[in-house]
């Protein structure tokens, strides 16, 4: 079912409006566009998609995932992040509990774009952490905007939700657009030999609350 364009919020337009089978149940997929110039100068999209089960606005809270797009984990099949693995968790979260959303922004490499991401990727390959590559490009840790998240639910009527996340600095992000966010819930998934040293980094120099003792795949143990 197509949704006529129109304005929400500042900047904020719906574009389109159908039901989406997964593996993980029915979601219904909205798109929507939310654009910035910062979103034109990194070579992003300002097309964004809420995945959406059961009715959102009737809860207190509902729990929900501010997802930002990796290409090369959920198409490519990387292994160098668990970027892939966090979306298929809260999609089966959300379907777990019958109500909630997931929020897929488009903001590629934590909001640089997916060059500049690939350009990190190389320095990286030469020894360089996930912070220490952004910087030797002259670019920062994190550059992602969460204004059309807080558009977005805006929109769906959610007034306050339970955060699945890893990442205490989104919590403060939303809540500083004046997003409710009443708790944070963690998504730990499994690492592997590729990943370990990358969550190992957000852990000790982004803030991210992984615990020493997240669950592991055989052979993921830091040397």
């Amino acid at each position: 079912m197509h949704v006529p364009s129109k304005e929400i919020r500042p900047q904020l337009e719906v574009l389109a409006r159908a039901p989406l089978p997964t593996r993980f149940g029915t979601f219904d997929m909205h798109v929507f566009r939310f654009g910035t110039t910062a979103c034109a100068d990194a070579g992003l999209s300002d097309e964004h998609v809420a995945l959406v089960m059961g009715d959102v606005s009737s809860r207190p809270s509902v729990a929900v995932r501010i997802h930002s797009e990796c290409i090369t984990s959920e198409v490519f099949g990387s292994l160098k992040c668990d970027c892939k693995d966090q979306l298929e968790a809260a999609q089966a979260e959300v379907a777990r509990r019958g109500v909630g959303a997931v929020l897929y922004l488009r903001q590629e490499g934590r909001g640089i774009g997916l060059a500049n991401k690939v350009r990190a990727y190389a320095l990286q390959a030469h020894g360089a952490d996930t912070v220490d590559a952004n910087r030797l490009l002259g670019l920062p840790d994190d550059a992602r905007r969460y204004d059309a998240a807080a558009a977005m639910l805006e929109h769906l009527g959610v007034h306050a939700i339970d955060l699945l996340t890893n990442n205490p600095s989104k919590v403060e992000a939303l809540r500083a657009l004046g997003v409710n966010v009443t708790s944070r819930l963690p998504v730990l998934v499994p690492t592997n030999p590729f990943s370990a040293d990358y969550l190992a980094t957000k852990r000790a120099r982004m803030r991210h609350a992984i615990p020493d003792d997240a669950p592991r795949v055989a052979g993921s143990e830091r040397k």
